[in-house]
């Protein structure tokens, strides 16, 4: 996805060398065929290019507190039709705040109420789509006896509701008496003989035809030949028409009926054949050839059963022309007939994963587009028409974006300003662009983004100063720590350059950071940290393109490989063991990544790095790595494990358990052990769960391992100890980890220190940490809890400087501003943080300074957006409880 917004244009590797940038050249001082000199701000220009910061296609609304608050009361007073349309407002909102947990579990309710098959089968495949790539899951739960289907396909025919059709009875006619109780039917050279009364009962026109004042009425054999139908056929319908039941028929024969039903209006009969025929669907191919005929018949149920099976091969399917020509020539009627109501929930998804595969193909413009047609309230005008501007500015389609943007921002869509500013921007107008958000700013409680767009259209100490200011309001913000480092960088000044990247990386592993990184690393020759991140970035992602898409990442990787120390299976471990000792993640990345190239056991790697990628907050990538560990697990008894904490990791507790238990059966392991505590102490609320993880992981502890792995165990079994109140065990629990180097130790022990009201020497284990560790903010934190209030305010502005997204030092500032009665400097300093970083804690303690205040509404506002992030949380639900009876 970045890629695609970031690079004008594909290139391959054997293009580097025109743009002005070549890997070798930076590697050839090392050979001694270029002199050593420092580098020029000539060559520097040409390796760090910082490309401007995408207008990403995402719903930003101003203050989205207010919006999820409102959606949550709409939620709480709405008809339950409208429910699933509100949830997917709400995911598009934690989308564009990038929280994707949140998105997934608004689009779980989204589908758990859905009203219709058709909202039932869209959401369920967004759902699929989300969770791509966890396939692997319904495996390894199926081999534990329980089977995943959540979100597979549905048994159309029998989850659409069932119609009451009203049977048409005889018509009495002077010459009624004298008609025979049958009738025959003359197909070709066969003959069918039915029941007159039956065949007349299944619509009006037979009725008219057979009883009525027509010819046939008089006749007793009435010729179909002309009509479309066969002899089999007609047998089926005869045989319907006695028992309102369709036989196991072929294909070609419920095509002929379902003609033959609309042709003479038996919509029991059609209702029956359309039911019989969604159970034929099982290939795009028959997808796409009976969703045709559904359109022509007006078969809804068929439609349907297409459509379910369709969408359950996204994205692929979006690269079949004639699934798209299906999607994009759909009419009105033919939308109704294939997804009821639900057209726009449709068009969203479809769009949104045609986004994803590729933001500039025509097939993402006419999505969009139909999607455009589809939006009839504001918020859905505001993300329709934003996305279409985000399509059309990527084709270089200016003017068609720019009305995108415009309408976008008339329906209240702020954010689409960046868009137009944008074009402004492009077409020379850099001064109206400036002009219009600075408009932006002043009008509206402004936001960290604004001052970014606007710093895109200034120079100098200006420019400087809107990228300050865009940090302060947003840290998380990419650009400009990015744009800061760069110039840094030109100036020559190297040191303050690493110092401002590493800012953001010390809290936020963004890929183009790395990349950065990496260039400014390459331009001072230092190969050693430049490998080192390369190896981080091919971790995370390994088709990952540097060089605005130029060149991959490997290839620099392979490039730099050869002037860099190459370690042996023991220096490997040495070295993992010595940067997990210090909290290096990233270096311990690297390490694991160079000796997943040798032949080392590749299971017991894969598995460590996935414990990395989770203390990096990389739960997709550590998904990966665990998957990888199975595959490659060198014993049954070792693949149990791994699928223990694969099933965990995805909410599976009791199955994580019984492969624990598996593995153990077949051979005692640390892993397998370690993995069986791990679960009971995370699941269990029973205190005598406490003894049982005790024995676990002592049991763990007797079993072969390595030192950073049984330094874990120690560390955990300290832990429980302290939660049992036996501190002397778990100090020796500590002490030992300690003396085989788990860094993290500290902290436990310095817990034991406090619980002996020893303040000052749990203060001076946390301050061991803090300088042992690479990565220290949780540290400074921790260590803030053990010092006088100076020096914890101090300690948690370190943090917020480190690390701003954890939120506990906005709390406690927040906190002691209450408590000396400076309420709106408390609730300021929490809305801070809330501006970027939706956090329930947060939104909870700012509610509770409302109400205490008397401020209601805002009390109420903030208790809503809370509880749209937990809906079941208990002490939030109270609170607003306790709220809504004060309002008046």
């Amino acid at each position: 996805m970045r890629s695609s917004f970031l690079s004008e244009s594909p290139c391959d590797e054997q293009h580097i060398h025109g743009y002005g940038f070549n890997p070798q050249s930076w590697l050839q001082v090392e050979r001694g065929k270029l002199p050593k000199s420092s580098y020029s701000p000539s060559s520097i220009e040409s390796l760090i290019k910082i490309a401007e910061p995408p207008v990403v296609p995402l719903y930003k609304p101003l203050d989205y507190v207010e919006v999820l608050s409102r959606i949550h009361e709409e939620l709480e007073q709405c008809r339950r039709s409208e429910r699933p349309g509100l949830y997917l407002v709400q995911s598009q909102v934690f989308r564009g705040l990038g929280e994707a947990k949140l998105r997934q579990r608004s689009l779980h309710s989204a589908w758990r109420c859905a009203n219709t098959v058709h909202e039932k089968v869209i959401f369920g495949a967004w759902l699929r789509y989300e969770k791509r790539g966890e396939e692997i899951i319904s495996d390894v739960l199926a081999s534990c006896q329980k089977c995943c289907r959540e979100f597979g396909p549905l048994d159309v025919a029998s989850e659409m509701p069932v119609r009451n059709f009203e049977v048409i009875g005889s018509w009495e006619t002077g010459s009624s008496s004298q008609l025979s109780a049958m009738v025959t039917f003359q197909i070709q050279d066969g003959r069918v003989t039915c029941d007159r009364c039956k065949i007349a009962s299944l619509s009006i026109p037979f009725c008219s035809m057979l009883n009525g004042p027509f010819t046939e009425s008089q006749l007793e054999l009435v010729d179909l030949s002309e009509n479309g139908i066969s002899l089999e056929g007609m047998r089926a319908v005869a045989e319907f028409s006695s028992t309102c039941s369709l036989g196991d028929l072929p294909v070609e024969i419920l095509l002929e009926i379902l003609v033959f039903a609309n042709t003479f209006c038996c919509d029991s009969l059609k209702d029956a054949c359309d039911r019989k025929l969604a159970s034929f669907v099982s290939s795009r191919q028959d997808a796409v050839e009976l969703m045709t005929l559904a359109f022509e018949e007006n078969a809804p149920i068929l439609a349907a059963s297409c459509l379910q099976l369709l969408l359950q091969e996204l994205p692929d399917c979006l690269a079949d022309d004639l699934v798209i020509s299906l999607f994009l020539g759909a009419t009105a009627q033919q939308q109704l007939i294939m997804v009821g109501q639900a057209s726009f929930l449709l068009y969203c998804l479809l769009s949104e994963v045609a986004m994803n595969i590729d933001p500039r193909t025509e097939t993402t413009v006419f999505l969009s587009e139909k999607l455009v047609q589809l939006a009839v309230t504001p918020t859905q005008k505001q993300i329709a028409f934003h996305q279409l501007g985000c399509v059309r500015l990527l084709r270089k389609e200016y003017s068609e974006a720019e009305r995108g943007f415009e309408v976008a921002f008339s329906a209240g869509h702020v954010y689409s300003i960046a868009g137009i500013a944008r074009i402004a921007g492009i077409q020379g107008q850099k001064a109206l662009a400036y002009e219009k958000l600075s408009s932006v700013i002043t009008s509206n409680l402004p936001l960290g983004w604004m001052y970014l767009e606007r710093s895109l259209y200034s120079e100098g100490d200006r420019k400087l100063a809107d990228l300050d200011k865009a940090s302060e309001l947003d840290p998380t913000l990419t650009y400009p720590y990015m744009y800061r480092a760069a110039s840094l960088m030109r100036k020559k000044d190297a040191k303050l350059a690493l110092e401002e990247i590493n800012r953001l990386l010390g809290f936020k592993l963004a890929l183009e950071c790395l990349e950065l990184r990496i260039c400014l690393y390459l331009a001072l020759e230092d190969y050693k940290s430049a490998i080192c991140d390369i190896h981080a970035i091919l971790t995370l992602s390994p088709d990952y393109r540097m060089l605005e898409g130029r060149v991959a990442a490997s290839k620099i990787g392979t490039l730099l490989g050869a002037h860099v120390e190459q370690w042996n299976t023991a220096e490997c471990w040495l070295q993992l063991y010595e940067r997990w000792s210090s909290v290096d993640d990233i270096g311990s990345l690297s390490v694991i990544y160079q000796m997943l190239e040798s032949d080392a056991a590749k299971g017991v790697l894969y598995f460590r790095q996935s414990l990395l990628l989770l203390r990096l907050n990389c739960p997709e990538a550590a998904m990966r790595s665990l998957q990888l560990a199975r595959h490659h697990a060198a014993t049954e008894h070792e693949r149990l494990v791994y699928e223990g904490w694969l099933l965990y990791d995805t909410g599976h507790c009791e199955e994580a358990l019984q492969k624990a238990e598996e593995s153990i059966s077949i051979q005692r392991s640390f892993e397998a052990f370690f993995l069986k505590a791990y679960v009971l102490a995370d699941s269990g609320v029973d205190p005598s769960y406490s003894a049982t993880v005790i024995s676990l992981l002592e049991d763990a502890l007797k079993c072969p391992s390595d030192r950073l792995r049984k330094g874990q165990a120690l560390n955990n079994l300290g832990g429980v100890y302290v939660d049992c109140g036996k501190l002397d065990s778990a100090a020796d629990c500590y002490t030992s980890a300690l003396k085989i180097r788990h860094t993290r130790a500290h902290q436990g022990l310095a817990r034991v220190h406090f619980l002996r009201n020893n303040r000052e020497a749990a203060y001076e284990e946390m301050t061991k940490l803090i300088e042992k560790a690479k990565n220290n903010a949780s540290a400074y934190e921790k260590r803030s809890e053990y010092c006088e209030r100076e020096q914890t305010m101090t300690d948690l502005q370190t943090v917020t400087q480190l690390d701003p997204l954890r939120v506990y030092p906005y709390r406690y500032r927040a906190a002691v501003l209450m408590d000396s009665h400076k309420e709106n400097d408390a609730i300021a300093e929490l809305s801070r943080a809330i501006s970027f970083k939706a956090d329930l804690h947060l939104l909870h303690l700012r509610a509770a300074f409302h109400e205490h205040i008397g401020d209601v509404p805002s009390a109420l506002r903030d208790c809503r957006a809370a509880l749209s992030l937990d809906p079941n949380h208990q002490e939030m639900l109270e609170l607003q409880k306790r709220v809504n009876s004060q309002e008046p």
